[in-house]
């Protein structure tokens, strides 16, 4: 009789345990998924990323909150482009003006300052424009009057907005204009460091983040000709995008990042990022 029943009662517990290891699996499975999903888009500026300091910063991220982060490293404007679209989940650029009008028309729930560092005028060392000081209009006057050559980003970054923001303070609407001045003036429609090959190569003058700047090793006969100036102060922020206007974003583990880079560990973390003893950002989170 026992026999007959362990018989009877065989195949409701192999279906049972069958359900309990399918259960069981899909549950991995979804744990599996989660863990595999903790990653983020971060559209981010060439300067940070060119600069080295993201490979500083955002294994400290990792360890700290066990979310991936990938960088697509463009400038400002093409960043924030990306942010539009919803192909990212969080922003990291500098240039004031744009994020503001970023949230203001609902693709970011809300600027937060992170750090900063400035602008430099650079150039070869001969200086034969003469900019040579501490006051960014009053080169770029000199260099308009000069048969020099000068690099533009051209790139609608936020080195190339301030750019274009310094030649307007120095009475010049468009450098780009041909025949208006003795200035050589090529938009490249490059990130820095390319900028900054091409300043090299041709002994021009070009506008640099400082972080950029101490980063690259090919100077040949560039130098810094122009800083200190007040104008030149290079703010950075960040943003996560809304997902009011883009519910696919995994806006949880982007905040999880803003709220991080704007903590006391973050902010240590980026003042801590140094180049041969410089260092390349200074934290300016509001407490």
């Amino acid at each position: 009789m026992g026999h007959d029943l362990n018989r009877s009662f065989a195949g409701p517990r192999r279906h049972f345990a069958r359900a309990l290891f399918a259960l069981g699996l899909g549950a991995a499975l979804s744990i599996s998924a989660w863990a595999q999903d903790r990653s983020i888009v971060m559209a981010s500026t060439t300067s940070t990323e060119q600069s080295g300091l993201f490979a500083h910063l955002l294994p400290a991220f990792k360890r700290a909150s066990g979310i991936d982060v990938r960088v697509v490293a463009l400038g400002t404007g093409q960043a924030l482009d990306v942010g539009r679209r919803g192909d990212a989940d969080v922003v990291f650029v500098h240039d004031q003006a744009a994020e503001e009008k970023f949230v203001a028309e609902g693709f970011g729930l809300q600027r937060r300052p992170v750090m900063f560092n400035d602008f430099v005028l650079i150039g070869p060392s001969t200086d034969p424009a003469k900019v040579k000081g501490r006051d960014v209009v009053a080169g770029l006057k000199k260099l308009q009057d000069s048969a020099t050559v000068f690099i533009s980003r051209g790139d609608k970054s936020g080195t190339h907005a301030a750019e274009l923001r310094f030649w307007k303070q120095a009475g010049v609407d468009d450098p780009a204009v041909k025949g208006s001045s003795k200035l050589d003036y090529r938009a490249c429609g490059c990130g820095m460091g390319p900028a900054l090959n091409m300043a090299a190569s041709s002994e021009a003058y070009t506008l640099s983040d400082r972080g950029t700047w101490l980063s690259f090793k090919n100077r040949a006969q560039l130098t810094v000709l122009v800083e200190g100036d007040k104008r030149l102060f290079n703010q950075y922020g960040v943003i996560v995008v809304n997902p009011a206007k883009h519910p696919h974003t995994k806006t949880a583990l982007a905040q999880a990042f803003a709220d991080w880079v704007v903590s006391p560990d973050g902010q240590a973390q980026i003042a801590a990022y140094k180049i041969g003893g410089e260092q390349l950002f200074f934290p300016n989170a509001n407490p």
